[in-house]
């Protein structure tokens, strides 16, 4: 039986349905991301999972045991969890020492156990020099971290992250989320991480769970989400993928106007309307006509930047569609002139439109 498992579960507001019949089950000690564009329902699955709101179908239950039900909840307080905001919610008149130690004081702990606990925690988030500072003489990056120790203290079943490096600057969002992964491995607690950024999702994840208008798309590693996207949606915008539109020949080869492409999977009928996703940085380029024909696509280069490590390339093809190839920066080639892009079979993915 899994820690956390969320079944059938729903939420309307007014005539709007913004969580609609998701199921998860979550690992005890897996750090768990919630991803997807604004207004998937990923914040509002993560409230209902808190105990903030009440769901309109469905259940959330711990341990097997129910917390949510349609006109059933166990208050916020009373279910093990810590949560983490966008913004930090420091007591701006506490020392960094008070604000982590906060919580363990309303739990009436004695005095020696919370200064032991407080000081553990310093030291494991890398806090103890600052702890006589107040939050206003901190950084962005070291309130985060006063908020992730404050969460952390009081030894929940379950930490909630909701955009917690929103506010961070890029160089800091980067620190900060091989920070929260550092911290997860030496806690170990389960955790649900919202997030809209791919690359904070991939970074700080055992699992991703993909959302879209209130549903699940998919469930997988970040290597599964990334690799081996299940639809249209999942691959767009997980970035760095081609998607070519076209009809399925037979099990593993599709047309794609003209261009026939095998595929590394199946399932889908000869006929079929679909669509095939192919990562940027898969694709090769040459200036020499190739021997063979499958998976080959002739096309002229209509923009070339070189970006240090690689060189990115739009090529548009013989059907017209254009298509983006990441290399390396040997042998570069130039606007307008002719090439061939091998699309390898082994990465090339048929995805339902």
């Amino acid at each position: 039986m899994s820690f956390l498992e969320l079944s059938g579960l729903s939420k309307r507001f007014g005539p709007l349905t913004v969580v609609d019949d998701v199921s998860l089950s979550v690992e005890r000690g897996h750090v768990v991301c919630l991803l997807g564009p604004s207004g998937c329902g990923k914040t509002t699955t993560l409230r209902l999972i808190a105990g903030f709101t009440t769901p309109d179908a469905g259940e959330i239950r711990i341990d097997g045991k129910v917390i949510s039900s349609k006109g059933s909840s166990v208050p916020p307080e009373l279910r093990q969890m810590s949560m983490i905001f966008q913004s930090y919610a420091l007591w701006p008149h506490m020392t960094v020492r008070e604000n982590v130690a906060y919580g363990l004081q309303l739990r009436k702990l004695p005095k020696e156990k919370i200064v032991s606990l407080v000081d553990d925690i310093l030291t494991t988030t890398q806090l103890a020099p600052l702890a006589e500072r107040y939050p206003g003489e901190l950084s962005g990056g070291q309130q985060q971290r006063v908020s992730l120790a404050r969460a952390l203290v009081v030894e929940p079943q379950t930490l909630l992250l909701d955009e917690p490096l929103s506010n961070l600057d890029s160089n800091l969002r980067e620190e900060m989320r091989f920070e929260i992964r550092r911290l997860h491995d030496a806690y170990r607690y389960t955790t649900i991480y919202v997030t809209h950024d791919q690359s904070e999702a991939m970074t700080t994840a055992d699992v991703i769970v993909i959302m879209n208008k209130g549903h699940i798309e998919q469930v997988g590693s970040p290597e599964d989400i990334y690799e081996r996207p299940a639809s249209e949606f999942v691959a767009r915008f997980m970035g760095g993928a081609n998607i070519l539109a076209g009809q399925v020949l037979d099990e593993r080869t599709v047309d794609c106007g003209g261009l026939k492409l095998k595929c590394a999977n199946a399932g889908h009928a000869a006929g079929s309307s679909v669509s095939v996703s192919i990562r940027q940085h898969t694709i090769a380029v040459t200036t020499q006509r190739p021997t063979d024909e499958m998976n080959w696509a002739a096309g002229t280069v209509v923009r070339s930047v070189y970006l240090g490590a690689h060189r990115d390339y739009l090529i548009e093809l013989a059907s017209g569609e254009r298509i983006r190839a990441v290399t390396s920066t040997s042998n570069p080639v130039e606007n307008g002139q002719a090439v061939w892009a091998h699309l390898p079979p082994e990465f090339c993915r048929i995805l339902t439109r």
